[in-house]
């Protein structure tokens, strides 16, 4: 049976949350996770860098000197890769870095990130985010007494403009719905830190996977 920290919106310790350990994905899913965060790394990708080739750099097609009889190596033209100004040999050209991913790998991986959060103590649940204003100061407040020392992923389960602000301006420290959290995020980040609602969500999205697996 694993336990979850859960805390007051004061961020006063509250009654822990027990969670079934049949619920948790930990017997599979490793190499599923490791292609989810392949493919969404590179999603990130730009791919906008991007060369000349000698077809494509300015210049005429007059030879630079006769053939024979100067004692130069022979040139054809001036936008050679081996000259200086010219194009560039292989170079990188824009393209698409995105991968496919199969939607119930994915789940899974999702199923198995999450499962290991929850086993290793690094999900805490807030009743509800309540500031009385949008300063970062609170949402820094907050997750002090909570006992998050280290980078937090805060998971909403709609979106909150005020929880987006007070943790916006935090270093290492992001904030996303349930519904966008992915396999990336919820590695990137030391803890969890969810409120109530945004944690039955997630738990929902495991639960969903698990079911399908079957």
């Amino acid at each position: 049976m694993a336990t979850i920290k859960a805390f007051t919106s004061a961020g006063e310790a509250g009654a822990d949350i027990a969670f079934d350990d049949a619920q948790l994905t930990l017997d599979r899913g490793q190499q599923a996770m490791k292609d989810a965060v392949t493919a969404i790394r590179n999603s990130m990708r730009a791919g906008t860098a991007s060369t000349k080739g000698k077809g494509e750099v300015a210049g005429s097609n007059k030879k630079p000197w006769k053939q024979k009889g100067t004692g130069n190596a022979r040139a054809g033209f001036r936008q050679s890769p081996v000259w200086r100004g010219g194009g560039v040999a292989h170079g990188p050209k824009p393209r698409d870095f995105s991968q496919k991913i199969n939607r119930k790998v994915m789940q899974l991986a999702f199923a198995r990130a999450f499962s290991e959060k929850i086993a290793a103590g690094e999900v805490v649940v807030v009743s509800e985010f309540k500031f009385e204003e949008p300063k970062t100061k609170l949402m820094a407040a907050l997750l002090k007494k909570a006992g998050v020392e280290r980078s937090a992923l805060v998971v909403t389960e709609k979106y909150d403009e005020t929880v987006f602000r007070v943790t916006a301006n935090l270093a290492r420290a992001a904030s996303v719905t349930a519904s966008e959290a992915d396999v990336y995020s919820l590695l990137k980040h030391k803890t969890i830190v969810c409120d109530k609602a945004g944690f039955d969500a997630l738990v929902k999205r495991m639960g969903a996977v698990k079911k399908e697996a079957k």
